[in-house]
């Protein structure tokens, strides 16, 4: 038996150690907001906070996550959206939305790190996170609104 804390929630799953942790939420848990892609770390659609870092989940062994903390997607918007889930509202971000889980959580961990991030540091995670849509010059609005947000600033007006 595997012990760890989903959403603020402990969960024990009865699965080998080295199934991916993806595999456990999705599965295991039904946490389905969590999509898989690749499998191989590559496109970011598994993206989950593992101790409040963005971790592709689906290399992840769920035995490295005995007794840590998980946030998935579903955890993130539990109380109330957060400001990156409104920005990514007020921007129309969304097409397919395959991808967005992960983006969301990438994007969130990136303003936990960058509260004012530039050009560049939503790139890096853009560029890490595929999304055959195209979104990203909203995706860009949207981190860029969800910081202003958080800094009590009115959201930017740079639309191309």
């Amino acid at each position: 038996m595997i012990s760890l804390v989903v959403n603020g929630e402990a969960r024990h799953v009865d699965v080998p150690e080295d199934v991916p942790l993806l595999w456990v939420l999705r599965e295991e848990l039904g946490l389905t907001g969590t999509k898989f892609g690749c499998g191989m770390a590559l496109c970011g659609a598994c993206t989950v906070h593992l101790e409040g870092s963005p971790v592709r989940s689906c290399v992840v062994p769920v035995g490295e996550v005995r007794g840590k903390k998980v946030l998935t997607i579903e955890g993130l918007g539990a109380e109330a959206l957060s400001a990156i889930q409104r920005a990514w509202i007020a921007e129309n971000v969304p097409q397919c939305g395959y991808c967005q889980s992960g983006q969301v959580m990438s994007a969130t961990a990136l303003l936990r790190a960058r509260p004012a991030p530039t050009d560049e540091d939503i790139d890096a995670v853009l560029s890490a996170n595929l999304c055959r849509c195209g979104t990203y010059v909203r995706i860009r609005r949207a981190v860029k609104r969800a910081a202003a947000e958080l800094a009590g600033e009115p959201p930017p007006k740079d639309r191309p």
